[in-house]
């Protein structure tokens, strides 16, 4: 099944997407949050949209606000495809290859959950910045609770897929980052998920022999395609990802994991690193950047400008002496 969020007349509903893109309101549902709340993961949800389909449907997508399928209670944004981080090491500081490290974990920072756009809404460039960039990746949403998982417990936690941009500003994200800690601001304006939440059994016919999803990723600026990647290609499943989250904690109803930007062209800094030069050039206003992932669908977000940087002071440095 398919699961969107929508804005209508006033309302904000959850619903079954139709084969005909119509609708089927969920009964008193709200949000994708509400039947996750049940802990019962993905059978709750297709219960509950059974029993949408039953019902009399709504309006058709088009007539609609798409809001994001859901308001994640965490993101997780993982790192998993070799061919993007050799092209962004390149791009940042010029350095050759993969770090031997990235291959004994699949490693993963925290983003901003009170940042998150829909599938169609306007991006504002981050305030301070000049090197504004897309990340075309797919994101797994956890279903029911979990701590300590194996992989193949992780399946069972996973209750669906949705496509997922995660918006960079390169130049702030460079900056901050030579502290040692980070990213931070270079990434919390705004992450895109959408269009639709689409449920795990759905993307089963696509799974491979060693347990990825083989879909087709598509990532175009202005109409013009830049990048294409399979995301079979990651190197953890998301199962082992969601195993690793969950290593000496929880993962929790709603919380959103990210594959990871995918390589060949899944984001312009891997580009720039390849060709030695900003081509093409950083996005700006007016530029619509549109991420297609099969049997998921499509996201296509205009940037827009944004507020100017609220001024503050530089760090006080301190004396060392003490009284």
């Amino acid at each position: 099944m398919r699961f969107a969020a929508y804005a209508h007349q006033h309302r904000t509903r959850l619903a079954v997407v139709g084969d005909d893109d119509v609708l089927h309101p969920l009964p008193g549902v709200r949000s994708l949050t509400e039947v996750l709340a049940s802990g019962q993961g993905l059978r709750a949800l297709l219960d509950a949209g059974a029993v949408a389909l039953d019902a009399p449907p709504g309006p058709h997508v088009r007539e609609v606000r798409l809001l994001p399928p859901l308001a994640p209670a965490s993101i997780r944004d993982f790192v998993t495809f070799e061919e993007h981080v050799e092209g962004v090491r390149r791009s940042v500081d010029g350095a050759a290859g993969v770090p031997e490290q990235w291959y004994a974990a699949p490693t993963f920072y925290f983003t901003n959950p009170h940042a998150v756009y829909g599938p169609h809404d306007d991006i504002p460039v981050p305030p301070g910045s000049k090197v504004l960039d897309f990340e075309l990746e797919v994101g797994a949403v956890i279903g029911r609770e979990g701590r300590d998982l194996t992989p193949d417990q992780a399946r069972d936690h996973i209750v669906g897929y949705t496509v997922f941009n995660d918006w960079s500003a390169r130049d702030l994200q460079s900056a901050e980052m030579k502290v040692g800690l980070g990213p931070c601001k270079g990434k919390d304006t705004a992450t895109t998920l959408g269009p639709y939440l689409v449920t795990a059994d759905e993307l089963e016919p696509y799974r491979d022999d060693e347990g990825f999803l083989r879909l087709a990723l598509t990532a175009e600026v202005n109409g013009e395609v830049v990048g294409r990647d399979l995301l079979s290609n990651m190197s953890w499943t998301f199962e082992e990802m969601v195993a690793y989250a969950s290593r000496g904690t929880r993962v929790a109803p709603g919380d959103v994991l990210g594959s990871g930007t995918c390589g060949n062209g899944g984001c312009l800094a891997e580009l720039w690193g390849l060709r030695g030069e900003r081509t093409p050039p950083p996005l700006k206003p007016g530029d619509t950047v549109t991420l297609t992932v099969e049997g998921i669908g499509t996201v296509s977000n205009t940037v827009v400008p944004g507020a100017d940087p609220v001024p503050l002071p530089a760090g006080r440095r301190r004396s060392r002496e003490r009284p």
